[in-house]
């Protein structure tokens, strides 16, 4: 028989918080993004795994955890084995990074690929990636019984997170402006968050007296180190972000690289005797 459950049991503030995160992440990320499309591939390649970093291990694994702050299952503990947790956090990170990649990668093979199926490809692996987190994550939960997710609730869910992944890939890429990138972050967060809570609407929980109390970590045992690691993680794109040259300073280094390099070849033909007589 299935069992009420709890989502905001420790208040609407957990929502916010959860919102803030993922749009932070977002933001970050997506900012990495820009920055790496001014870049050469190799360069371009750091960037766009801070970006991953930041958008799948913050903005939507250190959300989601966040968000199950608030989970509760009245009549039996919550824990959260190890193996799935970590797995799920690295799932999010590697399948947001294939997704940036796609969307930034130029051609395959001789044939350039059209811009709106790089972005389309990369969306739907983001928004996947994100969903995939979600129930990687939900798979790491231990209770006194069993948890089931309704299939409609699951399918929306990933709509969701493809459809806003995609629309916020595309705005992040198309302009240097900081106010659409904040736009995009807050699309982003919005879908990070939606499907969370749209899953998490589908949970039913079928508690099993006879069961042995579960064991694991808890919610906040979690939430700890993440919190640590999140500052890190996001501490090192931030940093590289404001010490990277802008744009404006690029072209003018190689204008100047020119310059030199022309005083370099007159000097050079001025130097060369007349060998007419």
């Amino acid at each position: 028989m299935s069992h009420d459950v709890h989502h905001f049991s420790m208040g609407l503030w957990v929502f916010f918080l959860s919102y803030a995160t993922a749009v932070v992440g977002s933001f970050v990320g997506l900012s990495c993004v820009r920055r790496s499309l001014d870049e050469p591939r190799r360069s371009g390649n750091w960037w766009l795994l801070m970006a991953a970093l930041s958008i799948g291990g913050v903005g939507i694994w250190l959300m989601h955890f966040i968000g199950m702050m608030g989970f509760a299952v009245p009549g039996s503990a919550i824990r959260y084995d190890l193996a799935p947790t970590v797995f799920s956090v690295v799932l999010a990170v590697a399948a947001t990074l294939l997704g940036l990649w796609i969307a930034d990668v130029q051609s395959v093979s001789t044939r350039s690929v059209p811009e709106w199926l790089r972005l389309g490809v990369g969306g739907v692996l983001m928004g996947v990636a994100v969903s995939l987190m979600h129930y990687s994550g939900m798979s790491a939960i231990r209770i006194q019984g069993t948890i089931e997710h309704e299939i409609g609730y699951v399918v929306g869910s990933v709509a969701i997170g493809i459809v806003a992944s995609t629309v916020a890939l595309a705005l992040a890429r198309r302009t240097r402006r900081t106010v659409v990138r904040v736009g995009a972050a807050l699309v982003m967060g919005c879908a990070v968050v939606a499907l969370h809570y749209t899953g998490m609407a589908g949970v039913r929980v079928t508690l099993d007296p006879t069961a042995l109390p579960p064991a694991g970590m808890t919610v906040m045992s979690l939430l700890f180190p993440a919190f640590v690691l999140g500052i890190i993680v996001l501490a090192v794109p931030i940093t590289a972000l404001l010490l990277a040259p802008g744009r404006d300073d690029t072209v003018r280094d190689e204008q100047l690289e020119q310059w030199a390099s022309e005083v370099e070849r007159q000097a050079a033909r001025e130097a060369v005797p007349n060998s007419r007589w």
